[in-house]
């Protein structure tokens, strides 16, 4: 069947070339004068501000059954929707000592003491195990490295559908590098990577009974970080210096160059304010 999509190359070929010069920075948030209590800042100058969709209106709001809805479509809306997305970069081994190195942005941190990460898969079918699943539930180690900008087309290609033992990393031109407490090696050019043992996985079944899924939650043995990334007092990773790369919907990748502080209130502090006060006396 033929694609309904022009080729990539011809519509990248019409879009402005990569910039390197925009880098990190920050900037002020969308309403620094914001007010407790007050909602929505509505600054109209924010696409669909003026037309009134950033309202609580339930007239604007379309309901989605799952139930009634097809899988794929599930699959685009939420991929698209949730977003952005960290990519877990994951580095496996099979029982026989092959390699596998994919993208996976059902990612993320799951806890901080233990250390642990969350990556989530996909299964080709109710009897098959995707490649990099299989050989984490075998061996029950892998190793999460984070994709920045300079080998983000590398990270990519890795997401090829080649068939199980069939090596990722030369494909790439990555280099593994020997880890230090699982078997499976880290990406040499990733400037974070975290060495991780199984701690427990769990199997998603839909509706007609079929396993499509499985969450796998992995504690960090041992962390790599790049030595000019990490403040060596408050071990703060530089965001600037990492470049993150982070999925949106599709074949959509995100760069990280922008940036705003919120601080998170203190209720201590902040109850005592009168704006604080006139907005709990609304419940």
């Amino acid at each position: 069947m033929a694609s309904r999509h022009p080729p990539f190359k011809q519509v990248e070929a019409s879009r402005p070339p990569f910039d390197p010069t925009e880098t990190w920075q920050y900037s002020q948030t969308p309403a620094p004068d914001w007010v407790v209590g007050t909602g929505a800042s509505g600054r109209e100058d924010l696409p669909g501000v003026k037309e009134g969709l950033w309202t609580s209106d339930e007239g604007r709001v379309r309901e989605i059954d799952p139930k009634t809805t097809g899988a794929l479509h599930l699959y685009k809306m939420m991929i698209s929707a949730i977003t952005p997305r960290p990519i877990g970069f994951i580095s496996t081994l099979n029982k026989a000592g092959e390699g596998n190195l994919a993208p996976f942005s059902y990612f993320n941190i799951a806890c901080h003491d233990p250390p642990t990460v969350v990556v989530s898969f996909t299964h080709p079918s109710g009897d098959e195990l995707k490649g990099t699943c299989e050989n984490i539930l075998d061996t029950k180690e892998f190793v999460a490295n984070i994709i920045s900008e300079p080998f983000i087309e590398a990270a990519n290609y890795t997401s090829i559908d080649a068939p199980k033992g069939v090596s990722e990393w030369p494909l790439s031109g990555l280099t593994p590098v020997q880890s230090k407490t699982v078997k499976p090696p880290r990406v040499g050019e990733s400037g974070f990577s975290m060495e991780c043992g199984l701690e427990h996985h769990y199997h998603l079944y839909n509706d007609a009974g079929a396993r499509t899924g499985t969450v796998v939650l992995g504690r960090v043995r041992l962390f790599h970080a790049r030595e000019d990334l990490v403040d060596p007092e408050t071990f703060i990773v530089d965001t600037g210096k990492l470049m993150p790369v982070s999925r949106l919907g599709g074949i959509t990748y995100a760069r990280t160059t922008r940036a705003y502080e919120l601080p998170r209130p203190v209720y201590a502090s902040e109850k005592e304010k009168d704006e604080v006060k006139k907005a709990q006396a609304k419940v």
